[in-house]
């Protein structure tokens, strides 16, 4: 254990710690109201996103090779948990939707950790940057509808986006002003001491400031109501075997998009600090804290971007902030958790919006516009696919979607004929004549196999020399496309050879039983072999 355990913990000089203990207050003043937004998006009381922020968050300091990813429930978990869970359990809020929140973080953890026994932590490339794009601006869209809803203290009955968003509009007359005005202010507060003071915790700030205005002018507006005092206990979920085997297909899709996110920010923020870690370490450190959830009554754990940014801007280069939140969130639950009744949803709401708009990338969709239409397409039909679609059916078409656009893409690799350059190397150029060097810069596999078989069909030479430096890869289709090839040009009287193959490739192609082939180690070699 002792080679891999809390190493974000360890190498702390004595003269950084009151550093990384303010950071872990800090951290503490964004993390509570946070969670507690985070938490009413997915459907759940309140002091489960806060439970959230105890064990859960302390178990992947304790377990994870990041220095400074930051562990917490985001934005889009709790999109995606909101509209899993509503697929199984129709009302948010009930007994039974919360138990499915506990179970739901349990079978996040079996995913997490059968990806780090099995090692498939690469499976989350498939969700590549266009759909990640889309799909969490996708999410953000469904939040900030939502938000808008508590802002102006109203509540609709339409179950599908579109028709949710008319009713919303038509409903603004009916708005309460004095949760406009709390909301609306919130935002501006936070958006203002971004700009003016960004090292002080803004959320919080503007939190206790609309929760003392509500307090002293006795507004009208909703709030937040009783939160349980205490820590949370443990617990095992009790749900049927059926709403178990639900519950798979969200997790993946969590998973998913949880490791995309949060694998590419600790990996940035590593190269930027100078400082190792272990992918497969992190999802075992993401397996553990989901456990932790699943049986402390919290909710599915993955990574904050926007947390993980803000203790790095102060300073902080350890997971200790994390030990000091979850101090400090439990320190709130245990003896003042009465003052939490007091907080303004409007304020809330406020909070959660400003944290997510940002999660709308338009200036990387309007990069994509210019730089590669068909990816903007991608990022475009998961941006409006999510609150339209549902999550888990945007992000099976996300992942169809990519598949597709990698076959597209391969089914018409780079080729190229070569002709001698001025040293006698051969280079990229038309070239005619008796013999023909035909490169093919691909794995050759199903998609492409047809373009194989046309392209050096269509050579009109005595001598064909396939230049395999680029195939790394064939499958069967792609054999059996070389075995025809090498048969139809045999029946023509073409002499067909192949050069540059590497040894795993003429390892190959004799598994395939293409192994007497010629062989040339060099197309010098095969173009003396010609003029021989």
């Amino acid at each position: 254990m002792g080679a891999w355990f809390a190493v974000g913990l360890r190498g702390v000089r004595p003269a950084d710690l009151p550093k990384e203990i303010t950071a872990g207050v800090t951290l503490a003043a964004l993390a509570i109201p946070l969670n507690i937004g985070y938490a009413q998006i997915a459907g759940l009381p309140p002091v489960v996103g806060l439970y959230t922020a105890i064990v859960p968050m302390l178990v992947f300091a304790l377990f994870c090779s990041s220095r400074q990813l930051v562990a917490s429930p985001d934005a889009p978990i709790a999109a995606l948990i909101a509209s899993l869970l509503v697929a199984i359990v129709a009302t948010p809020g009930t007994p039974g939707y919360v138990e499915l929140a506990y179970a739901q973080a349990l079978v996040c953890a079996v995913v997490f950790l059968l990806f780090w026994v099995f090692r498939l932590g690469f499976l989350a490339n498939f969700l590549s940057e266009p759909v990640l794009v889309g799909f969490i601006g996708g999410l953000a869209i469904e939040i900030l509808t939502s938000q808008v809803e508590k802002i102006l203290g109203i509540k609709t009955t339409a179950e599908d986006f579109f028709p949710e968003l008319w009713e919303i509009v038509t409903k603004i007359p009916q708005a309460n002003v004095w949760s406009v005005v709390v909301g609306v202010g919130t935002m501006a507060v936070i958006l203002a001491l971004r700009r003016i003071a960004p090292a002080l915790p803004g959320p919080l700030i503007a939190l206790i400031a609309a929760t003392a205005l509500v307090a002293l002018a006795g507004l009208d507006v909703a709030v937040l109501g009783k939160v349980p005092s205490g820590l949370p206990s443990l617990h095992w979920p009790s749900i049927t075997l059926a709403q178990w085997a639900a519950l798979i297909p969200g997790a993946i899709a969590i998973c998913a998009v949880t490791l995309a996110d949060g694998l590419l920010t600790a990996r940035r923020y590593a190269e930027e600090r100078g400082y190792p870690i272990d992918a497969n370490q992190e999802l075992r450190a993401f397996g553990l804290a989901n456990i932790a959830a699943g049986f402390t009554q919290s909710m599915t754990i993955g990574s904050s971007a926007s947390r993980t940014a803000a203790m790095d801007s102060v300073g902080s280069r350890s997971q200790w902030p994390s030990a000091v939140c979850a101090v400090v969130v439990a320190v709130l639950l245990a003896f003042f958790s009465d003052v939490l009744a007091y907080l303004p949803n409007a304020a809330l709401a406020g909070i959660v919006a400003v944290a997510v708009v940002k999660l709308i990338d338009v200036p990387k969709l309007r990069s994509l516009w210019h730089e590669r239409r068909s990816e903007f397409w991608i990022a475009a039909l998961c941006l409006v696919g999510v609150p339209v679609l549902g999550s888990l059916t945007a992000v099976v078409i996300a992942f169809l979607l990519c598949a597709v656009d990698v076959v597209r893409r391969a089914s018409t690799p780079s080729t190229a004929t070569l002709k001698p350059g001025p040293d006698g190397r051969y280079v990229r150029g038309s070239s005619s004549g008796p013999l023909a060097i035909y490169r093919f810069e691909s794995e050759l596999f199903f998609a492409n196999a047809d373009t194989f078989k046309r392209e050096i069909g269509a050579l009109d030479a005595r001598w064909i020399i396939l230049d395999a430096e680029a195939i790394s890869d064939i499958d069967t289709t792609g054999a059996e496309a070389l075995r025809q090839t090498v048969e139809t040009l045999g029946a023509k009287g073409v002499v067909f050879g192949i050069a540059r193959a590497t040894a795993d490739l003429r390892g190959l192609l004799d598994h395939y039983g293409l192994g007497d082939l010629t062989y040339y180690d060099s197309n010098e070699a095969a173009a003396a072999a010609f003029n021989a």
